[in-house]
């Protein structure tokens, strides 16, 4: 190898570092995620950030998911290592622990839950309606359960 083939490797070798090392200081955010007017400290809250509208409608799995057990009326999870973007949440509070929203005879959940955004509507949100945006710096976002 010639003096200049060595200086080329060595400057594509440089080239290569400084972007993976600019990547890695983009690349995660926090979103730290504040749950009010909670109920009731059995169960447990299960937790789900999503990236896109397939993965809010079941057909991806989430990006994060945390299960919580609460033990007052608020809490604060934090979802770490997010790329910058837009993302939704939804929260159930599973009271008894069956791993699904209960509802009364008419259809009308009888369990806490919510999504970003708190769009007051009377049915899931829609991916749009719960569309958070997480900057580089992360993001911090209250979300009431109904």
């Amino acid at each position: 190898m010639s003096i200049s083939s060595h200086r080329l490797h060595a400057v594509r070798a440089s080239a290569c570092l400084a972007l993976l090392s600019a990547a890695s200081l983009t690349a995660a955010a926090t979103l730290e995620v504040e749950i009010t007017d909670i109920r009731s400290s059995e169960g447990q809250l299960m937790v789900a950030v999503h990236a896109s509208a397939e993965g809010w409608d079941g057909k991806a799995a989430p990006v994060a998911a945390q299960l919580h057990a609460p033990t007052g009326d608020s809490a604060v999870l934090s979802f770490e290592g997010l790329a910058p973007g837009s993302y939704a949440v939804q929260v159930m509070h599973d009271q008894n622990g069956n791993g699904k929203l209960d509802a009364n005879f008419m259809g009308m959940p009888i369990e806490g839950y919510g999504f970003s955004n708190n769009p007051e509507v009377m049915r899931k949100a829609t991916f749009d309606e719960a569309r958070i945006e997480v900057g580089e710096g992360g993001a911090r976002i209250q979300l009431r359960l109904r």
